[in-house]
């Protein structure tokens, strides 16, 4: 590094952020996720022993998945590089695996690859990395935002290990907040900030558990409000308040309403409240909830509970998923309205659901049974000898293009799965099925 890079990465460090400057350097100066960082926990031991194997760490914004990633390049002995999914292409990918294969064939030494936002990365640059991470030229470390089991590939879920951080608890981020003003090297110390008990526990509430949104909260606040008459600048709530325009809005300060806001979501739409629907729907996407899986859980309502009922349903919610992705936020609201009334609106039926869940209880209770003989494959030379195919009925060749005939194995003959309720279409398929056996 020449004299003039020194000064720059210096300058650089000075004017970061603050949220920036007060990340923590070592182990033991990460606040939360002790469930996973905790001392004596898997991930803890691995960074402490530089023996890491290729993570991936999943969590909301600002719960410390690149603090985890820099505490990692402080403690350890490889190589340490660092990209960002939004802007690297798969020629800075050539470029780290180059450099990756000199550092471990020519001094024996392991090169840490950093990814940050991963998911960004389309299947084909997933599928570069596969090889690499395998022979261990990299090891690799994936942050995402993104639920990893959608949006990595299998090969490389199946190769790392997933830690799911968890949004920061009030405390933790009152805690960062006082770490931040006391701090006379990276925080404020060297302003003389004083913040209110009250202003504190508004900026830990508000930022929903994203440290990050405290701290630059704070300060925006430190540098845009005069000092008081005794020298000191004071954070009061109204400084506070004016420095978060906007509640962000989260589903829970624990995380665990995130599960109860869809839960919420999905029963609405079952209990055929299309109000109450779209208004947990509302709560979902200004808290900036991954509009794909809200489309997914419209997808498994409109099988799961509408079912045959209204078969619409369910086109409907593919159709809104496959829109939501090609047109995006905000429209995509729109979409999701419309997908999210209509199921919520609909006709309710879970006998297919049941009729699923009884079949599959019987296939899981009792040994495999055999096809009944003239329902086997027939279409190959010497089934005939083996009396496969023999006596099968073809329905089309019958009026109403249905006959009577077995078709379960003799074991289950008699069981009855599917049961059609009396409401919407499935009423009509009821009566169709009826019909149909009644007649000669």
């Amino acid at each position: 590094m020449n004299l003039f890079d020194y000064m720059r990465e210096n300058n650089q460090t000075k004017e970061a952020p603050l949220a920036a400057r007060m990340r923590p350097a070592s182990l033991e100066e990460i606040v939360g996720q002790k469930h996973i960082i905790g001392k004596g926990t898997l991930l803890y031991r691995a960074i402490a022993a530089d023996k890491l194997s290729s993570i991936l760490l999943y969590g909301p914004p600002g719960t410390g998945k690149t603090t985890i990633a820099k505490v990692i390049a402080n403690t350890t002995k490889a190589a340490f590089t660092q990209i960002n999914a939004t802007s690297a292409g798969k020629k800075d990918m050539e470029e780290v695996v180059a450099k990756a294969k000199d550092n471990l064939g020519m001094f024996g030494k392991k090169t840490i690859l950093f990814i940050d936002e991963i998911h960004r990365f389309n299947k084909g640059q997933q599928d570069y990395l596969l090889p690499f991470v395998e022979d261990g030229t990299v090891v690799l470390i994936g942050a995402t935002t993104e639920n990893p089991y959608f949006e990595v590939n299998g090969a490389l879920l199946s190769r790392s290990v997933i830690f799911q951080l968890e949004s920061l608890t009030r405390s933790d981020v009152k805690e960062l907040l006082l770490r931040a003003i006391q701090d006379k090297e990276r925080g404020l110390g060297a302003l003389s900030v004083e913040a209110d008990k009250d202003a504190l526990e508004f900026l830990a509430d508000i930022c929903g558990g994203d440290a990050r949104s405290a701290l630059n909260a704070l300060e925006l606040g430190a540098l845009s409000t005069p000092r008081g008459e005794d020298g000191q600048v004071h954070i009061t709530l109204d400084v506070a308040q004016e420095c978060i325009q906007k509640r962000a809005i989260q589903y829970d300060k624990s995380g665990d309403n995130h599960y109860d806001t869809i839960s919420a979501f999905i029963k609405s739409m079952r209990g055929s409240d299309p109000d109450a629907a779209v208004y947990y729907l509302a709560r979902m996407l200004y808290a900036g909830e991954d509009i794909k899986f809200i489309a997914r859980r419209i997808m498994i309502c409109a099988s799961e509970d509408v079912g045959n009922a209204d078969p619409q349903a369910l086109q409907v919610a593919v159709s809104a998923s496959l829109a939501v992705e090609r047109v995006g936020m905000p429209e995509a609201q729109l979409i999701l309205s419309q997908a999210a009334i209509y199921v919520a609106s609909a006709p309710k039926s879970n006998a297919c659901t049941l009729a699923i869940g009884a079949a599959m209880e019987r296939v899981g209770s009792e040994k495999i049974r055999t096809v009944p003989p003239h329902l086997q494959d027939s279409h190959y030379r010497g089934a005939a000898k083996l009396g496969h195919g023999l006596d099968y009925k073809y329905a089309h060749d019958f009026p109403n293009h249905y006959v009577k005939q077995q078709y379960l194995p003799d074991e289950v003959v008699g069981a009855s799965f599917y049961q059609p309720t009396e409401l919407g279409r499935e009423k009509k398929i009821k009566e169709w099925l009826e019909w149909l056996k009644k007649e000669p």
